[in-house]
């Protein structure tokens, strides 16, 4: 499942270790600001360096507890191979001697990202000797944990993957690695257009844990095997998006619930540059779902249980599903027939226009700018049919499908 409401945002490319540009508030004179950003310059060459000494060295001597606590994070870092590690700097206010900087982490995991995941960083310092010292960081507004926050970080490495996880063991680690190493051709020859062709997947400890990665309760994940995090695009500079699995949820799952729960998920990772504000969920859901079912021999009412309860009670939904309906904290036979809805509705285009339409259907609708006359317009053109003929054959395509 896709989040469009994404946790780790997308910016420029990212910029080296050196000071970058900088906004501040009139407290924070240039020097002040210039300082601040070679403090944290330190420590993000200290990172990447796998230097702990120097690393901690820019963290306040008296913040015993903070001091601790970077310990960790540095050491759970250990196996994570990560590229690069820089801090762009924000609005910063001094206070005496005090500073208040909120910042942006960009990281990159080598191999695997083409631009930076960005992490929004609220960060305190300290000024001793003219030299500033960080007492306090912490996630940003609306920034969620990071893994190697929740404990040390298991990697196991695949052909087309990489699995990073905490608490779990390594031989269902290499499992999961090797699906989504079969996973990836598969997905590949649906999409039929470039993509990065490798996968990160996050594997946290428990169910509330994953909730933490993603900035939301984990109660609202407890049903859900996997959601993919990333940023919207249609440009290839966006970041790779990270697979996040529900451990679960994921080990509930047979062979082939764990297959389409990956193939979907992997879907949305090589679509994702083709994805924008105007793709409904609709269309985005529904095609991770068709290429997830593409290759398997089960009927439509195997894959639509739902749809297929309401088809015989002569329910069916009388138009294609809002967004809202995809919500994961919503009612779950709604969110079932959402899911199922978009499916049926991309096999149709596929079924009845072929599947290179259905293909470039996706892809013009997500150039647009405009929702609704992206859709119409990708309809009337690529279809030849207006929204409520298309409307009017998917119902019929659901009673013929589900009968």
């Amino acid at each position: 499942m896709g989040r469009r409401a994404v946790t780790l945002s997308a910016v420029a490319a990212l910029i080296g270790g050196g000071a970058v540009g900088c906004t501040t508030e009139p407290s924070a004179s240039g020097h002040t600001v210039d300082s601040v950003q070679e403090t944290l310059n330190h420590r993000a060459t200290a990172l990447e360096q796998r230097d702990e000494q120097a690393y901690l060295s820019v963290v306040a001597i008296e913040q015993t507890v903070l001091r601790a606590k970077e310990r960790r994070t540095f050491r759970n870092l250990a196996h994570v191979p990560v590229a690069s590690w820089a801090y762009r700097l924000g609005t910063v206010r001094r206070e005496g001697g005090k500073a208040y900087a909120e910042a942006e982490l960009h990281y990159r995991i080598a191999g695997y990202d083409t631009a930076p995941v960005v992490v929004p960083r609220s960060i305190e310092l300290v000024l001793r000797d003219d030299h500033w010292y960080v007492t306090a960081d912490r996630p940003g507004p609306g920034a969620a944990d990071q893994l190697w926050e929740q404990g040390p970080v298991t990697a196991v490495r695949g052909r087309d993957s990489l699995v990073l996880a905490v608490g779990q063991p390594r031989e269902r680690l290499r499992a999961l690695a090797a699906l989504v190493d079969r996973t990836v051709p598969v997905v590949s020859a649906a999409w039929r257009f470039p993509w990065a062709g490798q996968v990160v997947v996050l594997v946290p400890r428990s169910v509330d844990a994953m909730g933490a990665l993603l900035g939301t309760p984990g109660a609202s994940y407890r049903g859900i095997a996997a959601v993919t995090t990333g940023e919207t695009g249609t440009t290839a500079a966006v970041p790779a998006d990270r697979v996040i699995v529900n451990p679960a949820a994921y080990d509930l799952l047979g062979d082939f619930g764990q297959s389409v729960v990956l193939a979907h998920e992997t879907t949305h990772v090589a679509t994702r540059t083709a994805t924008s504000a105007a793709t409904p969920l609709w269309l985005s859901e529904g095609f991770a779902d068709w290429v997830a079912y593409r290759e398997t021999p089960r009927t439509a009412g195997q894959n639509a249980p739902e749809l297929q309860r309401a088809a015989r009670l002569g329910e069916l939904p009388a138009e294609l599903p809002e967004d809202d309906a995809f919500s994961f904290g919503g009612d779950a036979a709604t969110l079932a027939r959402a899911y199922e809805s978009g499916w049926l509705a991309c096999e149709l285009i596929a079924a009845d226009w072929g599947e290179d339409t259905l293909l470039r259907f996706y892809r013009q609708i997500g150039g647009g700018a405009d929702r609704r006359a992206s859709v119409e317009k990708a309809m009337t053109g690529l279809l030849g049919v207006e929204p409520g003929e298309f409307t009017a054959r998917w119902r019929d395509y659901l009673r013929q499908r589900l009968d």
